[in-house]
């Protein structure tokens, strides 16, 4: 008999929270975003909740006029370093560019940090959004979205080509026979593409778990596409569960015809939770961090968001509906996204804003323990999801309400393992190591 299906939980490290108005609180560790104590001491009650891996995101430039909220600090490869030697279980993922980062360098780097963690490494690849930091790597703005997931698709080949490039067991280390490399389990890759050439073999012995975890995030049909091919999980963004499901559906539909078992590949929508002991207490969460809120940078934000001017709209006033997707040029995952919030829920101004504030417009619940465990488990059993991607208001106060709230109630419905089953992230996601058959999740 297979074990039953239990959920998979990631944890979204940002600054203090992913409420932009979080650091504002007199209770905020604002000033220690650039203490790795801090991050560590995070991932340790993730690890004590059994979650699958913390995430960084990443950016490679920052708008010095943005002052509503926390920006990027600490380099996420690094920290992931720091914190490998502070956890032993949870799984440590950070996003990597495909479009400024070497296939060489980004497998290099992604292997030694598997080497020191013992195994818990994935990488989240991205093609990056903003011309500003293209001006960082020496582009004057970004190739057009088309060039840049053709070279995301040789990368990720590159990639997976350089991990394979040494043998299990190719270190003979025999003393005796003066053999410290067996020659012929390591191998060139001899690659030659389009955007890269690259000789190999990688410089570094294959990896604990075969290879890092591979997951994607693009909302595009070409993301879409791409996760479909190559990606071990998916983040997903997906305001209510109908939304949920139409993305699970379209995904693992795209998977089957990329010839993978549907179930080879985790879907994790980003979810924000505001917990309390009653209604009343979650929604007080809420509305502390809300009223923290700069709302003209949170303006200026949603105009990002949708390329629509509302700071003239009254705040107390519906918003209306946005135009056709098809209308608007920029990332089209959050369009969507806002394009949702306002078509079910018809809220007023305030109200959009204060759902953006934490995470962008990812799926919020609201609530006691219990009824963010039905939730989750209507989600999950209808099949939107195989888990989520928390994204906490307010760190550590939302991911401690979570770990110590939430987690035992799902723990009781059997949803979530209550002990880690192995060392790697690979086993915690019961993905199979490359090259042997596939499990599901």
């Amino acid at each position: 008999m297979p074990a039953p299906r239990t959920l998979h939980l990631n944890a979204f490290l940002y600054g203090v929270g992913h409420h932009s108005a979080a650091w504002r609180h007199p209770d905020s560790p604002a000033e220690r975003i650039g203490d790795i104590t801090y991050f560590e001491e995070l991932a340790r009650t993730a690890e004590r909740g059994c979650l699958d891996a913390v995430f960084f995101a990443d950016g490679h430039s920052i708008n010095p006029t943005y002052t509503a909220g926390t920006t990027w600090f600490l380099e996420p490869l690094t920290a992931l370093a720091a914190m490998a030697r502070a956890t032993t279980r949870i799984g440590l993922v950070t996003t990597v560019s495909s479009s400024f980062y070497t296939p060489f360098h980004a497998a290099r780097m992604l292997a030694s940090l598997d080497h020191i963690s013992g195994g818990r490494v994935g990488a989240n690849i991205v093609t990056s959004m903003f011309d500003d930091e293209a001006r960082n790597h020496g582009f004057d703005a970004l190739p057009p979205h088309a060039e840049r997931y053709s070279r995301a698709e040789e990368f990720i080949d590159v990639l997976t080509a350089l991990w394979d490039s040494w043998d299990e067991g190719a270190l003979a280390i025999d003393r005796t026979a003066g053999r410290f490399l067996d020659p012929g389990a390591v191998r060139r890759i001899a690659h030659r593409g389009t955007h890269f050439r690259v000789d190999g073999p990688l410089t570094v012995p294959r990896c604990p778990q075969g290879r890092p975890v591979l997951f994607q995030a693009g909302a595009s049909e070409t993301g879409r596409t791409l996760a479909a091919r190559y990606a071990d999980a998916v983040y997903s963004v997906a305001w209510d569960l109908p939304a949920a499901l139409d993305y699970a559906t379209d995904l693992r539909a795209r998977i089957t015809a990329a010839e993978r078992a549907p179930g080879s590949v985790a879907i994790l929508p980003g979810l924000v939770t505001y917990i309390g002991r009653t209604e009343q207490e979650a929604w007080a969460k809420k509305t502390e961090l809300d009223a923290l809120l700069d709302t003209d940078a949170a303006l200026a934000q949603l105009g990002v968001f949708t390329g629509q001017d509302y700071t003239r709209h009254p705040l107390d006033a519906p918003v209306a509906d946005l135009p056709p997707v098809e209308q608007f040029t920029g990332p089209q995952g959050r369009y969507t996204t806002v394009q949702r919030i306002i078509e079910t829920r018809r809220p007023t101004l305030r109200d959009l804003l204060g759902y953006l504030a934490a995470g962008g417009g990812h799926a919020t619940m609201i609530g006691t323990p219990e009824s963010i465990a039905d939730r989750i488990e209507e989600w999950f059993v209808a099949g939107a999801c195989d888990g989520f991607n928390l994204m906490c208001p307010a760190y550590p106060d939302s991911l401690d309400d979570f770990v110590d709230l939430v987690i035992p109630e799902l723990q009781q419905r059997d949803l979530f393992r209550t002990e880690y089953p192995g060392t790697t992230l690979r086993k915690t996601l019961g993905f199979s190591v490359p090259g042997t058959a596939p499990t599901t999740v």
